[in-house]
């Protein structure tokens, strides 16, 4: 099929300009997911050479307490009915409290609602709507590229200050992918290190930012050319080692911020975020705090920036988000 550039999105009258609306089909509810496609998939499989696994997952508990300041740590619990035997369960485990994947559930457009125009009342428990059970069942899988914005900004000399909002640009994005010889093909799922996750969990516990007040978070800008670089080259996710992929507190310059929109009464803000657009509009799967290091090292120490990857939600009928069981093969 003819796939849209992002300029033709924003020009389109039949249905909100700037979404990918039906691009996919008609009802369609999984976005960016729709770009792994079984071709994808196969080539994909031949960049594994080594068979070095890297595990993109840090532990639940691990951003205890958490970021957004709205959820508890999880609480294990085990139990036997012999003394041969063990099972167990969870209570408090917030599916986006860790390495995570942001389902379209996750964000509604404050104007023009949730993705692919699905109604306020289809998105609750138990209805399948846009949840992060479809994404389970049609699976993530392909070809990971890796920006290691964090060595890449030292190595010219503008280290990123990860206790500030660096709000990192699509032509600096393009720059990191040509000096670690990365070509982007449709399907890819691309991962961005910034470094921020060991920064975070290096602080003081009663230092860390959380909640409405949360600062210095580096990140992708807001703007519309922002859109335009992560919708034309089809990724089929977006995940960074941050919390929230974009920088926080948000671009004033972006034209996004709505002045009359009251803050929360609990948690940030999501007022003029990145979000909004790419989840509700542009159906773009976000990846949040995943482990990075291990693999960024690697790829530091072979030159190789390319691996199959594969990360596989939970398969919960109506989900929001998922930890993101994310898994590179070298």
């Amino acid at each position: 099929m003819s796939f849209p550039t992002y300029r033709e999105l924003r020009e389109r009258t039949d249905a909100p300009a700037g979404s990918s609306w039906g691009v996919f089909g008609p009802g369609d509810q999984l976005g960016s997911a729709n770009n792994v496609t079984p071709e994808a998939v196969v080539a994909a499989a031949g960049l594994i050479r080594t068979g070095e696994l890297f595990n993109l997952d840090y532990p639940v508990n691990t951003f205890v307490p958490s970021p957004a300041g709205t959820r508890p740590a999880t609480q294990h619990r085990i139990f036997s009915n012999n003394p041969n035997h063990r099972d167990d369960w969870l209570d408090s485990f917030y599916l986006q409290a860790t390495s995570q994947i942001d389902g379209l559930r996750h964000m509604r457009h404050p104007e023009h609602g949730f993705y692919g125009g699905v109604p306020d009342e289809a998105v609750d428990v138990g209805t399948p709507d846009l949840g992060i059970g479809l994404v389970a069942e049609k699976g993530i899988a392909g070809r990971g590229v890796l920006l290691d914005l964090g060595r890449y900004f030292e190595k010219i000399g503008d280290p990123i200050d990860l206790s500030t909002n660096r709000m990192i640009t699509p032509a600096e994005l393009d720059a990191a992918a040509a000096d670690a010889g990365i070509a982007f093909r449709p399907g890819d799922i691309l991962l961005l290190r910034l470094g921020w996750v060991p920064f975070f969990l290096g602080l003081p516990l009663d230092q860390r930012p959380k909640g409405k007040g949360r600062s210095g978070n580096p990140g992708l800008i807001q703007s519309e050319e922002m859109l335009a670089w992560l919708w034309d080259h089809r990724f089929a996710l977006i995940a960074a080692d941050n919390s929230g992929l974009e920088a926080t507190p948000v671009n004033p310059d972006s034209g996004w911020i709505d002045p009359d929109e009251p803050p929360p009464p609990a948690g940030p803000s999501h007022n003029g975020m990145l979000h909004r657009p790419l989840l509700a509009l542009l159906g773009m799967l976000i990846g949040e705090l995943w482990n990075l290091e291990p693999l960024a090292r690697s790829c530091a120490a072979d030159g190789v920036y390319e691996f199959f990857l594969t990360a596989k939600p939970l398969n919960l009928v109506g989900g929001v988000g998922s930890p993101a069981n994310a898994v590179a093969i070298k």
